[in-house]
């Protein structure tokens, strides 16, 4: 399974970009349709239709935005709200902000 550090931000409930988020380790597929993240198996949601969402929890139908981190930090649109970042992502997230490549990205 390929394992990347994300940006994951909870859609479901909040106003746009109010929601909670988190800066982690994601686990994907083979086919990138099926992501791993905090105990919870979440979906690709082409087709479905969910506004400001491309992933949903497959047992509780809550909807997520999972993206690539920005390095200069904006990876929520219209909140000032700073997502939290995993204990177990934090050193390769602090290279990555000081111009380091994400860990399975290295050729881009």
């Amino acid at each position: 399974m390929p394992r990347r550090i994300m940006f994951v931000q909870l859609k479901t409930g909040y106003d746009t970009d109010r929601g909670p988020s988190w800066i982690g380790w994601v686990d994907f597929s083979k086919s990138w349709k099926t992501a791993r993240f905090q105990g919870r198996t979440l979906r690709r949601a082409t087709g479905l239709g969910l506004f400001d969402a491309n992933f949903y929890d497959t047992e509780t139908d809550e909807a997520f935005w999972i993206s690539g981190p920005k390095r200069d930090r904006s990876d929520t649109r219209y909140g000032p709200e700073v997502p939290t970042v995993e204990a177990d992502a934090a050193d390769a997230y602090r290279a990555f902000l000081h111009g380091a490549p994400l860990p399975g990205r290295e050729d881009g």
